[in-house]
């Protein structure tokens, strides 16, 4: 833990804190020894945190671009390639290694780290460590891309289309780590098929895969 508290800039006050953000359920479904308290936690720490900056840095954007700009950052997708940059995934405590590659896991295990230092210092180190870690995304996402909802509406918009039809077709996992299942489908008869850890997450990566089917 030495070496990962380095790598965090980061030295804990409670050690056991760390452990718990990095102890995945299927270790122990005793929230008080596992991360899912903390991800909760962290997870609204980072949306605030994203939301302040992008605030801050980016006075003339509009609401929506700023919207479309803390989706991209606070994403999972976003939160686990943080996780991996860092190698925090070296670290994480579970059953299996099938888990700790899953992205939603990479997640959550980011998030409770953010929680576990906001409970073990103050709100300022958590927002620290948030912009020390996503400040290259943030400079590198342009936020005018659109995001693949918007694309796709538009797309069919332009081919005289109507509107892709989404469908939420499964939901699986824990409370706590669930995993949705979202169908995108056009009145041909074709689809895509999203997933991830809220339906959002998930609508938006079906658009991008029939976005890449329809070409």
């Amino acid at each position: 833990m030495e070496k990962l508290q380095q790598t965090l800039k980061y030295r804990f006050r409670n050690p056991l804190l760390l452990k718990q953000a990095l102890t995945h359920s299927s270790v122990t479904g005793n929230e008080r020894y596992n991360y899912e308290r903390l991800e909760f936690l962290g997870d609204r720490v980072l949306g605030m945190t994203m939301a302040h900056l992008l605030y801050n840095l980016f006075p003339k954007d509009k609401e929506g671009v700023l919207a479309q700009r803390h989706v991209q950052l606070v994403r999972a997708e976003t939160v686990a390639a943080v996780v991996k940059k860092l190698h925090i995934d070296d670290y994480i405590i579970a059953k299996d290694k099938e888990t700790v590659q899953s992205v939603n896991v990479l997640c959550d295990v980011g998030e409770a780290i953010i929680g576990a230092i906001y409970i073990d210092s103050n709100i300022e180190e958590a927002i620290r460590f948030v912009e020390e870690n996503w400040k290259d995304m943030i400079d590198t996402d342009n936020g005018s891309e659109k995001d693949a909802k918007t694309q796709l509406q538009e797309k069919f918009h332009s081919l005289k289309l109507p509107s892709p039809v989404y469908e939420t077709v499964a939901k699986e996992g824990t409370e706590h780590e669930p995993v949705f299942t979202v169908k995108v489908s056009m009145n041909d008869g074709r689809f895509a098929l999203g997933q991830g850890k809220n339906k959002k997450t998930a609508e938006q990566q079906a658009a991008g895969k029939l976005l890449e089917l329809i070409g």
